[in-house]
């Protein structure tokens, strides 16, 4: 049997292991230590933000996205339902209640029904965005930027200026995505929108095995942000706390295990980029890019009539691949949430299968992934 090729695993050929073991040698492998520091800075620099703050996770840095973003009790935020749950379960931390829309050609939210919904089920009262089927306030809009493609952020932000909702862009998938033209020319996926959350998990561009940053242009909502994310500490020495905190800091090994893959990003994107051509050059027909972006390329996706049968296929063959995430206004914790016009998204749901694309993959991967794909099409007589 030829050998398992995974779907997305990390790629730790650099000097995580240096870092990991300079870190024990310290002694400082909690949530203190000068690699948060470092891996703070670093991203701050690559993403052009004054600060970024490093996270548990991509989950936290959402949750403490929409408490700084001032996301209340009995608030609906706007979600895609394209996209992994941990996108929209901080809403329901917040006991705010999600509003699920569709996609566009992007797999992105479709701005165009965000509009039609804000001027068709909404009203304006007293400078807030206000759902007329239930009279809650629209405080926040969680914008996802799928598989390292960024969503339409003009029209956003015009919304945004128009209704006075928050913009929260999860980029846990974008990290290095940015913005070729435009307004926003020169800006890196979740610098945009209030804040933007990135994430480290084992199957990200860069992996701190979890873990997670925010972003924002506003300092003070980054400094906020921190003071949350260590139990909101007002006397460290007296263990004086003013506010409710939360243990959402990134351990020091984590972030020496960031620094040295943030070292390694762009050749990641880079590989990324090429194993995509590499895949379209042997005639498997990728889902597109925008072309008016520097993408990461982080997933591929392939569309078929026969999901789960060309998946079984690659399963059968030693290929790891996935069908894209299941709608979440379908799950049952969201099934009586409000929704609104899905139905591209459906569409994707029926058809996506994510192929490997993992950093470690090698040419002759690629070339016999590709090879399966023809051999799957032709036995289905595609």
């Amino acid at each position: 049997m030829s050998k398992f090729i995974p779907l997305s695993v990390p790629n730790l050929k650099g000097n995580e292991k240096k870092y990991v073991d300079d870190a024990i040698t310290q002694e400082w492998v909690s949530t203190g230590g000068a690699y948060i520091n470092r891996m703070e800075k670093m991203v701050a620099d690559y993403v052009h933000t004054p600060d970024a703050v490093a996270c548990q996770s991509g989950t936290a840095a959402l949750h403490l996205s929409l408490i700084c973003c001032g996301v209340q009790n009995g608030d609906e935020v706007i979600v895609p339902t394209l996209t992994f749950v941990a996108a929209v379960n901080p809403v329901r931390y917040m006991n705010a209640d999600p509003v699920f829309m569709d996609c566009d050609d992007t797999l992105c939210m479709d701005m165009d029904k965000l509009e039609r919904f804000c001027v068709e089920e909404c009203e304006m009262q007293d400078g807030k965005l206000i759902d007329k089927v239930n009279g809650k306030h629209i405080s926040a809009v969680i914008v996802v930027h799928v598989f390292g493609n960024i969503a339409n952020m003009e029209k956003l932000m015009e919304l945004k200026t128009r209704y006075g909702f928050k913009v929260i862009e999860d980029a846990t998938e974008a990290m290095g995505s940015f913005i070729n033209s435009g307004i926003f020319a020169g800006k890196f996926a979740g610098t945009i929108g209030d804040m933007g959350a990135l994430s480290f998990n084992g199957n990200k561009i860069i992996t701190t095995g979890g873990g997670g940053m925010l972003i924002s242009e506003d300092i003070g909502l980054l400094e906020k942000a921190r003071y949350l994310s260590t139990q909101a500490k007002d006397d460290v020495v007296y263990f004086k706390h003013n506010e409710i905190g939360y243990n959402y800091r990134m351990t020091n090994l984590q972030a020496a295990v960031g620094v040295a893959q943030l070292e390694q990003l762009e050749d990641f994107i880079s590989t990324k980029h090429a194993n995509y051509i590499t895949y379209i050059e042997n005639d498997v027909p990728l889902y597109p890019f925008r072309a008016d972006t520097r993408a990461n390329y982080w997933f591929y996706s392939y569309l078929t009539e026969k999901r789960d049968e060309l998946i079984t296929y690659l399963g059968e063959n030693n290929v790891q691949s996935r069908p894209i995430w299941h709608l979440i206004h379908a799950l049952p914790p969201y099934i009586n949430s409000r929704n609104y016009c899905i139905e591209k998204a459906q569409y994707f749901w029926e058809h996506v299968v994510n192929i490997p694309c993992s950093t470690n993959l090698s040419k002759d991967d690629v070339i016999h992934v590709s090879k399966l794909i023809h051999d799957f099409d032709h036995k289905e007589g595609k």
